[in-house]
């Protein structure tokens, strides 16, 4: 470590001493020394403002992050890793003036114990003689001071002989340390305040004042310091006050010095930097204070009060429900939701269960208003359990079940893991939308799974090609289908029928969520350029864009507040899929909505060629292309953003080709999706076969 200091000291030791040539003063040396330094240091601290007011900036969309995921750690952190990409923001530079003032710090430390060498050019051999004349320990830190003591008392003088010393530097070296002025506002610099106690108790409480007001200041005024929380605010003033109070006791007098002058610098630093780079300019503080307070509200952050009714009644429901689910022996079925809105994915499939078989079907679902509650009461074989997203890892880890089906995929790779207890439940995936799964899902998100409910020919084919690429045993893979789609076919056309004679074309604007989706990056070109034709046009966002990003949502919405609604409109609420099948042309990017609206309605779609939708990035490996791919040249065209501008010729040229689309659609969805009409009878067969060996395989 001396080392180290030793080559750090040597451009630091050349700058004290040339401050201190120029005022031939040891104390003010320091101060004008240190006053270098921060101007030396100005580049950094300016850069270190900027990425400060850069984090203060992105702030709101950290809290809405988390508000909306309520507590997905591993989306969150994907959501946020994203987000300073997207923004250029350094989160470690933060820690560049805590590093840059303990350098500095322990250089000043170092070289004010070694004055001989650094400001008066002395060799190491003429210190360690001069420290073996006195007695003086080498090993201690504060030897070279003893010398200096030792000059400045005559214990050394320049007709004192020392064996291997010359005459004449030790005559040099004793004049220029008999001038250098080591008293400073009445404190001798090289004095250590435990020492000798007496008024110099008070050098220590003067660094642990000015280190206070330094931190007061900050808290108030520091573009990032002041949106820390109380806690971690008093806690830094804490660890600040009690070190400066620790540096005065036991360094010499001069290190305090010049750590009073760093703080009360770095207080005119930050002054001038906030007038020079005002963060009002930059951040924008009423959006912060909403993200606050969408973050306060975020149940999964324990921000409802405990006094709460809800809170409690959630708790109760929750301890209920976990011991009942814990207790209930010969658990079956079990299938686990994230939320209501996943229930869709399963009625199909619960209804032919119940239907067919005596049974009970185990529903856990981390959403406290779950649609299940509701169906439950109708339905004594169905028994829900609300468990919080906190306890499920727990439950998944613990649970015993023949049979779990889940629609959530990655099992087994984050937080949700197969069984520890029962080492031979089948885990069965459910298909949560019609497209491809090894490029729209995370690379192995499907290898724990035992059982695949494939929706068409395609998923079954990614499915077995992957486990030949990586030698992964074989799945079931059972011919499923995609209920959803059916029953969107079929309502389609009910709905249809009822319909109220359109006046104008109906465009449907249904992006994805994904990063440069169409609502992030060319939604206003899109909507001025339809705003010249006489269409409505509809906005349909994808949920989990609004889930993750609401405000981003409200604030497009709020741009558009005065645009006539004859025109626009924003659909929001998704529990109505009127938009869809009212509609006559869809423009979408890489939304799964795409297969939903043009095999429903047998209308085009149009593509806009965004960032492609690609969570693993090595589904080349595969050797298949994707039907997000496939698709969009069998049921629609697909544009580029530059090309937005022509986009009302494009429609104008698919509305005069309705009947080739719509022959084109009817025939690629025939072979699309297995099943039509009875996919929840076809995985239904499934369950209760696989059931039903499993209990002959006990017996």
């Amino acid at each position: 470590m001396d080392t180290i200091l030793y080559y750090i000291c040597i451009p630091l030791g050349y700058l004290m001493k040339g401050c201190w040539l120029l005022v031939k003063n040891y104390g003010l040396a320091i101060i004008l020394f240190t006053l270098v330094t921060k101007l030396v240091l100005l580049p950094i601290s300016i850069w270190i403002q900027k990425n400060s007011i850069l984090m203060v900036k992105i702030q709101p969309e950290v809290n809405f992050i988390k508000a909306n995921l309520k507590g997905n750690i591993d989306a969150i952190a994907e959501e946020q890793s994203k987000l300073f990409k997207r923004e250029k923001y350094h989160p470690m530079i933060s820690i560049i003036p805590l590093v840059i003032q303990l350098v500095l710090l322990l250089g000043v430390v170092y070289i004010i114990n070694h004055p001989l060498g650094y400001l008066f050019g002395a060799s190491d051999d003429i210190v360690t003689k001069l420290a073996a004349f006195i007695g003086a320990d080498t090993g201690e830190s504060s030897f070279q001071l003893q010398i200096v003591e030792a000059i400045k008392n005559g214990t050394i003088t320049a007709g004192t002989a020392i064996e291997g010393v010359d005459a004449a530097t030790l005559e040099s070296l004793v004049s220029k340390v008999s001038a250098f002025k080591m008293n400073f506002l009445g404190a001798n610099l090289c004095t250590i305040p435990v020492d000798v106690w007496g008024w110099y108790t008070l050098v220590p409480i003067m660094a642990a004042l000015s280190s206070f007001v330094m931190c007061i200041t900050q808290n108030l005024s520091n573009v990032l310091q002041k949106e820390q929380s109380k806690i971690n605010q008093y806690g830094i003033m804490t660890l600040s006050v009690v070190l400066s109070l620790y540096l005065g006791i036991f360094v010499p007098t001069g290190i305090a010095y010049y750590w009073i002058a760093s703080n009360l610098m770095s207080i005119a630093v930050m002054y001038a930097l906030n007038f020079a780079i005002n963060p009002k300019k930059y951040v924008n503080y009423e959006e912060l204070e909403r993200s606050r307070v969408a973050l306060a509200e975020s149940k999964a952050f324990g921000a409802l009060d405990k006094k709460d009714p809800l809170y409690k009644k959630m708790k109760a429901r929750e301890k209920a429900d976990y011991k009942k689910f814990k207790h209930i022996a010969n658990k079956h079925i079990v299938i686990y939701s994230e939320r209501s809105g996943f229930y869709k994915y399963y009625k199909e499939l619960i209804e032919e269960i119940l239907k067919r078989a005596n049974t009970t079907i185990h529903y856990v679902t981390n959403d406290y208003n779950d649609v299940i509650f509701e169906i439950a009461e109708k339905e004594p074989k169905i028994k829900p359990y609300y468990i919080s997203l906190k306890k499920t890892p727990l439950l998944f880890m613990l649970i015993e079940t023949d049979i779990f089906i889940m629609t959530t995929p990655d099992l087994d790779k984050y937080y949700l893991k197969r069984s520890f207890i029962k080492k031979d439940t089948e885990y069965i995936y459910v298909p949560h939308d019609s497209l491809s799964v090894h490029m729209g899902f995370k690379e192995g998100a499907l290898d724990a799974f035992d059982t695949i409910f494939c929706s068409g020919n395609h998923v079954k084919n990614e499915v077995r090609a992957t486990e030949k690429v990586y030698n992964l045993k074989e799945k079931t893979l059972v011919e499923f289908g995609f209920p959803l789609l059916d029953n969107l076919v079929e309502k389609v056309k009910e709905e249809q029928k009822y319909s109220e004679k359109k006046t104008c074309k109906e465009i449907l604007i249904a992006p994805s969520w994904q990063e440069d989706n169409i609502l992030d990056s060319c939604i206003d070109d899109i909507i001025e350029t339809l705003g010249k034709e006489d269409y409505h046009i509809t906005v349909r966002p994808h949920p989990e864009y609004v889930k993750r990003f609401g405000y981003k949502m409200n604030n497009i919405v709020d741009r558009y507040k005065d645009y006539d609604p004859k025109k626009l409109t924003f659909e929001l609420d998704f529990s109505s899929n009127k938009s869809i099948y009212s509609s006559d042309l869809l423009i979408t990017d890489w939304s799964g909505i795409a297969a939903e609206f043009s095999f429903a309605t047998s209308q085009p779609s149009i593509f806009v060629n965004t960032k492609m939708k690609v969570l693993n990035p090595n589904w080349e490996k595969i050797g298949i292309t994707p039907i997000e791919i496939d698709l969009r040249t069998k049921v629609g065209v697909a544009v580029n953003k530059e090309d937005l501008k022509d986009l009302n010729k494009t429609i104008k040229n698919m509305f005069k080709k309705r009947k080739e689309y719509k022959k084109q659609i009817d025939s690629y969805f025939e072979s699309f999706t297995f099943n039509h009409g009875c996919a929840g009878e076809k995985g239904a067969k499934y369950v209760l076969k696989s059931l039903l060996e499993k209990k002959k395989n006990k017996n």
